[in-house]
């Protein structure tokens, strides 16, 4: 059988065209209007200054730097983890227990590792603890730190009996924002809210510069306690920890922030770059230095 050359398929469309003609439908002209290039990207020149409709209202410009997101939103010296421990729940207490022990291990062992605060979780995901550490350093500290946790025996003893209370357990490295304040110890009998929050890819300078504005919007009350964004592990996250004596002081400061000029464009200016918002309410462990 012989295959159709493209004179010939030509020849049978037009030969459809007067049927096509008498067809009521509406005729509707489409166009290549796809690039496989983005316009942010095209090159100079007057094709590359010509964008379209399209182009300005979808394509996010992100522009070039020489300078990484962590020099530009932290101060250097220092980084921190966050441990996040699910715990079985008949385990709790024990839990706890053993691991107010290993706080002072971490002490008397000098691995330059400070505890900043310690919860479980009240709201959120049940039979939860949150540990947040600091080392003062950086990533040597760190590096020296995991060596001792490794290699010591009383470390190795220590997570025998620790795994075997655990659902499940992860970590992530963290940096501070620098225009968040550096978590200061408080009176006992509070409540914290850790408000963690996935961000679009190449969004977290824009972030950075907002919040930088916004932050003293949420200062009146002493509730902003620190603002971390993540370096290993979860990439594209940042958490807030908020301190409140209540839940119900908690909705009157949140609330009182909208009478403050600027506080909505805070809110509105950063809520389009957000993926996924997790809130939880915390309650401070005995040996946590944030009471």
């Amino acid at each position: 059988m012989a295959v159709p050359t493209k004179a010939l398929l030509l020849r049978k469309t037009l030969s459809l065209s007067p049927a096509l003609a008498k067809c009521h439908c509406p005729v509707i002209q489409l166009s290549r209007c796809l690039s496989t290039t983005f316009p942010a990207f095209q090159a100079d020149g007057e094709d590359g200054k010509k964008q379209g409709l399209f182009s300005s209202l979808f394509v996010r410009k992100i522009e070039a730097t020489h300078v990484t997101q962590s020099k530009l939103l932290s101060e250097p010296g220092d980084v921190y983890q966050i441990q996040f421990h699910s715990v079985k729940p008949e385990c709790m207490e024990a839990y706890l227990k053993q691991f107010g022990t290993f706080v002072d291990l971490m002490k008397s062992k000098d691995t330059g590792a400070s505890l900043v605060g310690s919860w479980t979780v009240e709201i959120g995901d049940q039979d939860e603890a949150i540990h947040v550490w600091k080392y003062e350093g950086g990533y040597p500290v760190l590096n020296d730190a995991t060596y001792i946790y490794r290699t010591d025996k009383d470390f190795i003893d220590f997570r025998l009996q620790r795994n075997k209370m655990l659902r499940a357990r992860r970590n992530q490295i963290v940096l501070r924002f620098s225009f968040w304040p550096e978590p200061v110890q408080k009176d006992p009998g509070n409540i914290y809210e850790m408000r963690t929050y996935t961000l679009k890819p190449g969004t977290m300078i824009e972030w950075g510069n907002i919040w930088q504005r916004g932050i003293k919007h949420r200062m009146s009350g002493n509730e902003a306690i620190a603002g971390y964004f993540s370096h290993i592990g979860d990439l594209h996250q940042v958490h807030h920890f908020w301190s409140y004596k209540s839940l119900q002081e908690r909705k009157e400061i949140r609330e009182s922030a909208w009478v403050n000029p600027g506080w909505d464009e805070t809110v509105a200016y950063t809520v389009p770059l957000i993926r996924t918002l997790q809130s939880r309410i915390l309650v401070p462990t005995p040996f946590s230095p944030l009471k």
